[in-house]
């Protein structure tokens, strides 16, 4: 149940419990207050009648009777004690109001009841014109108090949204994104939006210093590593001039996928976007890379995208697929879904819950390397508008599938 959902339930609950105990107190004190004015008007009759039976022997009025067999037995047994008193029970013609007292006795003879009756269904009328009122102002109350809360909660309920929708957006890596104003500068909902975007300045403004960071490290490298590795190859032969050759490499390559990085982040190239055959394009990069790579055209199809940008990601989607699983290496192509997959121990969790990350090459068995091949696929694959999904297969070993655009 959502939350405008909840809101409204609650307050529809709440209204219709506070209208029925109304409800309920108003038809007691209106029964109560009848049945004393009732009560009293009988004790008043009964006493006139007796004093006219005192001074006349006749029972005038109020349908006043001797031992009246509809007289209530309650009633009746305490006016056959000497005392006076009143009740509610059934007369000829619907509920009535009974009062009763004892006459004679001792030498005088038995105990006689003298009672009176008046009427009880002009009360009983009023009281349900009362309840049928109050059941319908009741009824309007509720109406109206359920959609004050539903016009409430959805006010609520889409501000939240508001606030939802920018998160997710900040989530998926849009940082300049905020909330703003929600028209209360003082509620709950508004202090949230005010934390969420006080919390994507500061994020913001940390990868901005960290992508300018590895930026500035990457070009400050860049030219001495230029000359390290002229010098090198200027060394003697032998197997020392190897390995010093073979890790200045392994740095320009680092330096350049740093500097990619930053580009990529930066957003500082646009793509060159053009329709080309997918089938024949992925041969080419395929045997560009020199690996050993299976390759499967299952269908070709006519996709828009950068076939440079491409080749950067075919590339790198391959060697990591060498780097860190186990041959046989496939590329598949069926229409639009280029497709690289390993037969190793397959992404750790935390690559396939979080993403790739640079720097993090995850689980163990999943060899050495810097992070940085699967953070550039991925940063090209969001500038071409390419959908990356990394996955594991069920039979085992790490499936990267590409899913390109065909407008």
């Amino acid at each position: 149940m959502t939350l405008r959902r909840q809101i409204a339930a609650t307050v529809a609950l709440v209204s219709l419990l506070v209208a029925l105990t109304v409800g309920v107190l108003v038809h007691r004190a209106s029964v109560r207050q009848h049945a004393e004015q009732a009560r009293r008007s009988a004790a008043n009759a009964l006493e006139s009648v007796l004093t006219g039976y005192d001074r006349t022997g006749d029972l005038v009025g109020w349908n006043a009777a001797l031992d009246d067999p509809a007289l209530p037995p309650a009633l009746r047994g305490l006016a056959a004690r000497g005392h006076q008193g009143s009740q509610l029970g059934p007369g000829p013609r619907g509920t009535a109001m009974w009062a009763a007292a004892g006459i004679g006795g001792g030498a005088a003879g038995p105990v006689r009841v003298l009672s009176v009756r008046l009427e009880y269904s002009a009360d009983e009328t009023a009281i349900a014109e009362l309840d049928r009122s109050v059941l319908i102002s009741a009824a309007l109350s509720v109406a109206v108090t359920v959609l004050a809360g539903v016009l409430a909660a959805d006010r609520i309920s889409r501000r939240l949204r508001i606030a939802a929708r920018t998160a997710r957006t900040i989530a998926q890596g849009d940082l300049a994104a905020r909330i703003g104003s929600l028209g209360r500068p003082r509620d709950e909902v508004a202090e949230l939006a005010a934390a969420v975007d006080s919390m994507s300045a500061v994020l913001s403004s940390k990868l901005a210093g960290e992508q300018r960071f590895t930026a500035d490290v990457a070009h400050e490298l860049r030219t001495p590593l230029t000359g390290l590795l002229t010098a090198a190859e200027l060394l003697p032969p032998g197997r020392p001039t190897e390995l010093v050759r073979d890790r200045v490499r392994v740095l320009c390559s680092l330096t350049e996928d740093l500097l990619e990085v930053s580009r990529l982040d930066a957003r500082a190239e646009r793509p060159e976007l053009a329709a080309v055959p997918l089938g024949p394009v992925v041969t080419r990069m395929v045997a560009a890379t020199g690996s050993a790579a299976e390759l499967l055209i299952v269908a070709d199809a006519v996709v828009t995208t950068d076939a440079r940008r491409l080749d950067r990601i075919v590339a790198n989607l391959v060697a990591n697929a060498h780097r860190h699983g186990r041959a046989p290496v496939q590329v598949q192509v069926d229409g639009p879904t280029l497709t690289v997959r390993d037969h190793g121990p397959g992404y750790p969790e935390d690559i396939l819950s979080e993403g790739p990350q640079r720097f993090r090459t995850g689980a163990r068995e999943r060899g050495h390397g810097h992070g940085l091949g699967l953070t550039i696929a991925q940063g090209h694959a969001e500038a071409l508008g390419i959908t990356l999904r990394l996955r594991n297969d069920p039979s085992g070993g790490a499936v990267a599938e590409l899913l390109l655009p065909t407008g």
